[in-house]
C-alpha cells in the first residue's frame, strides 16, 4: 500500500490539533555556540522573554538544556508533522482546512474509553505463547496478520497497545484484545480485532465467540471495538484494514465540529 489517504474529517482534526499545540509549546531551534551543541529557545510560555529576536540559549550538555533540547525536538516533530498534513491538504482540496472546535463532543461511551482509560491499560497481558511468533517495535506478535497491523498503524500514526486485558462482567471473563488504539486527538480509544483464518471452522466459532462476549459487554461496533475480518492468514487486505480503522475515527467527528471560513 503505497498512501494512506485520510478521510477529510480526520485529515482537519489532526491538522488543527497539531496546529494548536504548536501555539502553545515551547518552540526554537538547534544551532553551535562558542563551538559547542546549543538549542536555541524562542518561545517559551513559562517564560515571555524568549523571543525570536532575543532568543535564550543554552548549551544541551547543561542540565536545562537536555530539558529544553527534549522540547524543541519535540516541537520539531510536531511541526514537521503539520506541514506534512497541510502540504497534502492543500494538494487534495481547493480551500484551506477548516479550524476544530475542541473538545470533540463524543457520543455516549459507557466505558469512559478516553486518553485516560487508554494511558491506564497495562499491555502484553496475553498468556498464550506461538511456535512461530512474529517481531516488530511492540514486541513479540503472535501473528504475522497482527505484524501488517502494526505497520499500518504506525503509518497513520496511531497509538497503540498490543494485548492488553480487558474483564466482562456479563460473562465472566478476563479477555486480551488483539489491539487498543487511541485516537487521542478526539480523546476516544477504541479496541481492535483483527480475525484472521475465518476460513478454518474451529477459528471461526472462536470469533463468533469473541464478537458475542463483546457485544454482552456493550462494546459496540465502531463505537468501542473495531472488527477486521480476515478470511484466510495468507492474505491480508490493507486497504481494507485502513478502512476499517479510519472510517471508525472518522465516524467519531460530528460534522458541527469543523468550523469553515
Amino acid at each position: 500500500m503505497e498512501q494512506i489517504i485520510l478521510p477529510m474529517k480526520v485529515h482537519a482534526v489532526k491538522l488543527d490539533y497539531r496546529r494548536r499545540l504548536l501555539e502553545k509549546i515551547v518552540r526554537g531551534r538547534f544551532c553551535v555556540r562558542r563551538g559547542r551543541d546549543s538549542v536555541a529557545i524562542t518561545y517559551d510560555p513559562d517564560d515571555p522573554r524568549c523571543t525570536s529576536r532575543n532568543p535564550r540559549i543554552l548549551y544541551t550538555s547543561s542540565k536545562k538544556g537536555r530539558k529544553y533540547a527534549e522540547a524543541v525536538n519535540r516541537y520539531l516533530k510536531i511541526k514537521e508533522e503539520y506541514q506534512t498534513l497541510y502540504v497534502s491538504w492543500k494538494a487534495r482540496y481547493s480551500v484551506e482546512p477548516p479550524r476544530v472546535r475542541f473538545p470533540i463532543r463524543q457520543y455516549y461511551d459507557p466505558h469512559g474509553m478516553n486518553n485516560d482509560y487508554y494511558d491506564a491499560q497495562p499491555e502484553n497481558c496475553g498468556k498464550y505463547r506461538t511456535d512461530t511468533p512474529s517481531y516488530s517495535e511492540a514486541g513479540e506478535l503472535k501473528s504475522k496478520n497482527e505484524l501488517m497491523s502494526t505497520g499500518l498503524l504506525q503509518r497513520m500514526g496511531i497509538p497503540f497497545k498490543y494485548e492488553t486485558e480487558l474483564y466482562i462482567e456479563e460473562v465472566n471473563k478476563w479477555i486480551n484484545p488483539d489491539f487498543l488504539i487511541n485516537f487521542y486527538e478526539i480523546d476516544r480509544c477504541f479496541y481492535l480485532e483483527v480475525l484472521g483464518m475465518n476460513d478454518k471452522i474451529d477459528y471461526f466459532a472462536k470469533t463468533t465467540t469473541k464478537i458475542y462476549e463483546y457485544s454482552r459487554g456493550k462494546f459496540r461496533p465502531g463505537r468501542e471495538v473495531i472488527y477486521v475480518f480476515l478470511y484466510d492468514k495468507a492474505n491480508f487486505d490493507e486497504v481494507y484494514f485502513v478502512e476499517q480503522v479510519l472510517s471508525a475515527f472518522n465516524s467519531m467527528i460530528p460534522d458541527s465540529a469543523l468550523i469553515w471560513d
